[in-house]
């Protein structure tokens, strides 16, 4: 019997690591087009189709039939599962993969990430970490849920266009943050999204995000660590890469990235960067 580890398809792992796992997929929607995330439509499609199209994209959680497919095919292998999710905060997603675990009692747990996009990908690669180590399922699911609150997640917005058309922030708004080159910081923390502040520019912005980084105690370079980028060109993560190389303790050549997909890209656009990481602790 062996545990597998679970995820929906709004974690983005780098591809290397994509075979490790079992991925149930969400929907996203132009309109009246539907496509399943991962499957029927790749991010750099969306991405291609999120600058050309008017249409606003909206995604759909992953429902219980989806999950219940899955877990069914695992347990009839003999083995358990583990399935970790994006944040409940954001989506119905974690409560969909309860609904399809209730019916294999005792072989599946479900984790709330408590993240989202490659905060929760930092999460499962520890979970897989530990599988490979030869934890059992109940140490796992103690350490992961132990671990989850430690995760850091920082970006900076290159453009409020897809705020706007989202409905989250007004025109005006949008408009005077354009003429001004304004690009806000976020975060998110215990599965919500957080608006730390604003920088005019990138080399402020990227400042910020340094800023946000001490100010969380550091990272923890024992654990994952994974940077993301929006939209097809990874050239404004690199640049931040390069004006914070003092951060990385020597370990910039070694840093992994990846497309950050649908979920968060349909708010953000293209243009932005994020950095995931395990705070210092002392536990």
């Amino acid at each position: 019997m062996s545990i597998k580890i679970v995820l929906d398809s709004t974690t983005d792992l780098v591809p290397e690591l994509a075979g490790k796992f079992e991925v149930v997929p969400l929907t996203v929607n132009f309109g009246e087009e539907e496509f399943i995330d991962g499957v029927t439509i790749t991010k750099e499609e969306f991405y291609a189709k999120l600058i050309e199209s008017d249409v606003v994209p909206t995604t759909s959680q992953a429902a219980p039939e989806a999950f219940e497919k899955v877990f069914k095919k695992i347990v009839e292998n003999g083995d358990e599962a583990i399935a970790i999710t994006l944040a409940s905060k954001l989506s119905g997603t974690y409560q969909s993969a309860c609904i399809a675990a209730s019916e294999f009692p005792g072989k599946i747990r479900v984790i709330d990430g408590k993240s989202v996009a490659i905060g929760t990908a930092i999460l499962a690669e520890y979970a897989v970490s530990l599988v490979e180590k030869g934890f059992s399922a109940e140490e796992i699911e103690k350490a992961v849920t132990g671990k989850r609150d430690d995760i850091i997640i920082v970006a900076l917005i290159d453009t409020l266009e897809y705020l706007k058309k989202g409905g989250r922030l007004s025109k005006a708004a949008a408009f005077a943050g354009g003429i001004l080159n304004i690009k806000p910081v976020v975060s998110v923390e215990d599965g919500e999204i957080n608006i730390l502040g604003k920088a005019r520019g990138s080399k402020q912005g990227n400042n910020f995000l340094v800023k946000e980084i001490e100010k969380a105690g550091g990272v923890d370079f024992k654990m994952p660590v994974l940077l993301g980028y929006t939209g097809h060109d990874p050239y404004m993560l690199e640049k931040y890469v390069e004006d914070s190389r003092f951060l990385w303790e020597g370990n910039v050549e070694n840093l992994r990235k990846t497309c950050v997909g649908s979920v968060i890209g349909t708010h953000v656009g293209p243009g932005a960067v994020a950095v995931a990481f395990f705070k210092q602790t002392t536990k």
